[in-house]
Formats: structure tokens, sequence, C-alpha cells
């Protein structure tokens, strides 16, 4: 096996937006953050949830109601 090519790698704690930590091995450092995990992910949860992000499901809607109206 080659020398020096392989990263480091840390026992490193991820922790998520929700608050939930991990604790595992990573290469990216002692300290890893993540927005979303399996405690807080719809498809582990099974609760549907939306997040608008300056209401871009409203101006979507907007957007194709006003296409819609106009004749052809």
């Amino acid at each position: 096996m080659k020398k020096n090519i392989h990263p480091k790698v840390y026992a490193a704690k991820i922790i998520c937006a929700c608050g939930n930590e991990i604790e595992a091995s990573s290469s990216r450092g002692e300290q890893v953050r993540v927005e979303i995990c399996s405690r807080c992910h719809p498809y582990y949860t099974g609760k549907q949830r939306f997040v608008d992000t300056a209401g871009r499901i409203d101006r979507f809607r907007k957007k194709y109601a006003a296409a819609q109206k106009q004749p052809e």
C-alpha cells in the first residue's frame, strides 16, 4: 500500500439542525454540521412537512395561475 495518500480519519460528532448528535468516523473533521438527519427526515418520521423559504410555493402558484388565465 502507498503511504501518505489516505485522508486522516477523525472520531467525529455529527450535529443536525434539529439538535440530534451522532458519533461516527469522518474524514471531514472532528465536528460536522448537517441540515437533516434520520431523526427529522420525513422518510423516517412518517411526517411530511413543507419548507417554504421566502414564499417560493406562493410565487410558483401565482406565476402559473396567471399563465392559465391568459386567453390563447
